[in-house]
């Protein structure tokens, strides 16, 4: 990178913390630290749920998977107009109707505190594993691009985490909302300079594939009778469908936003955001994946050493970045990576944040000025718990879309289920709800790690151990929301409600 490069970075990160500090300035309770007292534009809060949830995965996995194994994937945005009419019509009408800082104060009054609290508790290890990944794997990326060796991983996590950790801690859901809404600018700017660096490079669309480069890409075809099959069109459009309802029907990030809003009517503005926002990046950063394997086919001399574009195409995007685009170019994006990384480390710590607070901790006679003071230190625990988790991560096989559907995967479905049981089913019971959880998780991890439990328990049950996954990522979310809602209607039959719950006064869900 050149000094102006550096220059563009640090501008930016420097520009995040004074936005923290402007955003501090109007906090005077909890209400504004957390959900902005309920007023903010539903335009910003859209591009935010954007930037948070996909910000990374589709920086770094979108580009590797089309250039590695296929653009099969890019017809996951068929899903979109489905997602929407769930989400507004069945899902924001139930939710917006009690303003809870807490999503899992939703769980209460149905299932008592104990769901309450265990719906809580899977959303930390959701998150902080999100967290965890997304630092990791931007951060292995941003040591290709500035030229440093993997072994300074740590380094750039500690130092994305400082700044990130400090106006999150600082501005609170406005200074993140803000800083989404600015990164995602600088993501999608990103996108568009890779993109018309290589037109020009190639002087002009000569990228563009005429035919499947059968030598490079999987086949995906349009559906498989056979589990193992990596990616289809089919599960493509399931799994994601599965993934977005399920992360705006339990996830405390998108509800927190959510209830940022005035009414019914403005979430569903900021859903329709997030939406039309996702498929326009997302399918620009198909397009830079393609662009990348026509760019490196016409110039094999400028592959990295050792690296294979079927195996390791994700390290392609960060090695085109660092050796490919011109100064000025390349300090943009870099600095819409760094953004990316940011945006999935100051949403998750604001709405951990409000989850300790409102269902952990005990309410305490704090006023209001104490109270966002003490929110403050808890944001700045729970970053620091995050970027020491992050160095650990990295264990989980898989090119970047792989590890992200087997580890977010695996508690998005059983979350969302609670919210179904409690909101959905009248007779659903504690007993019933807590069976079919923890039904739902064991069959999540059981097909998001099919490939190593086979080959650890092949040679005691007479199984050749597989040399891949025998099950595909994209199954699941289906597989678990099948198990889980079976299991969870059949036990709250079997233990019904009434035995449980016909003392239980409503509590009190603030």
């Amino acid at each position: 990178m050149a000094t102006i490069d550096w220059i563009i970075v640090v501008t930016y990160a420097i520009l995040t913390l004074i936005l923290g500090w402007f955003c501090s300035r109007s906090q005077n309770h909890a209400d504004d630290y957390f959900v902005g007292s309920g007023k903010m534009n539903p335009l910003i809060v859209g591009v935010s749920l954007f930037a948070t949830l996909l910000s990374t995965i589709s920086y770094l996995a979108i580009p590797g998977e089309v250039l590695g194994k296929g653009p099969v994937y890019l017809t996951n945005y068929i899903a979109y107009p489905f997602i929407f009419l769930v989400v507004s019509s069945i899902i924001l009408p139930i939710y917006m109707r009690q303003r809870v800082t807490s999503a899992y104060a939703l769980l209460e009054n149905q299932l008592g505190r104990e769901i309450r609290l265990l719906g809580s508790t899977m959303f930390l290890v959701l998150r902080f594993v999100w967290m965890s990944l997304m630092v990791h794997l931007t951060s292995k990326a941003l040591a290709i691009m500035i030229g440093l060796d993997e072994e300074y991983t740590p380094l750039i996590v500690l130092v994305v985490s400082v700044f990130a950790i400090t106006y999150t801690s600082i501005g609170g859901i406005r200074a993140v909302v803000l800083t989404d809404f600015m990164q995602t600018i600088l993501l999608y700017g990103g996108a568009l300079l890779v993109l018309g660096t290589i037109t020009w490079k190639m002087n002009g669309l000569g990228w563009f594939p005429t035919e499947w480069k059968s030598e490079v890409w999987d086949t995906q075809p349009i559906f498989s009778l056979d589990p193992s099959t990596r990616v289809t069109v089919f599960g493509t459009v399931l799994s994601v469908f599965l993934w977005v309802i399920c992360t705006s029907a339990g996830d405390q990030v998108s509800i927190q936003r959510f209830m940022s809003t005035s009414d019914v009517k403005a979430a569903r503005k900021a859903i329709a955001v997030q939406l039309m926002v996702g498929m326009l990046v997302g399918g620009t950063l198909g397009l830079v994946g393609i662009a990348l394997l026509g760019f490196y086919e016409a110039n094999p001399s400028l592959m990295p050493e050792n690296v294979s574009i079927s195996s390791q195409a994700d390290q392609l995007f960060p090695h085109f970045i660092a050796n490919s685009l011109p100064p000025v170019v390349t300090g943009f994006v870099v600095a819409g990576l760094l953004a990316a990384a940011m945006s999935s480390i100051d949403s998750g710590i604001n709405s951990i944040t409000a989850v300790v607070m409102s269902d952990f901790l005990p309410k305490t006679s704090k006023n209001d000025r104490e109270s966002v003071a003490f929110a403050r230190r808890v944001a700045i625990v729970t970053g620091i718990v995050v970027a020491l988790l992050s160095f650990i991560v990295g264990v989980v096989p898989g090119n970047f879309m792989a590890i992200t559907n087997k580890t977010v995967n695996l508690l998005t479905v059983p979350i969302a289920l609670l919210f179904f049981f409690a909101l959905y089913v009248p007779f659903a019971s504690r007993t019933g709800v807590l069976i079919g959880t923890l039904c739902s998780i064991a069959s999540a991890i059981m097909v998001a790690f099919s490939g190593p439990i086979l080959r650890f328990m092949g040679p005691f049950i007479g199984v050749e151990p597989p040399s891949d996954d025998p099950i595909s990522f994209q199954w699941i979310s289906p597989v678990s929301l099948f198990v889980g809602l079976a299991t969870g209607l059949v036990a709250s039959w079997i233990f019904p409600k009434a035995i449980q719950l016909s003392e239980k006064e409503p509590r009190d869900l603030s």
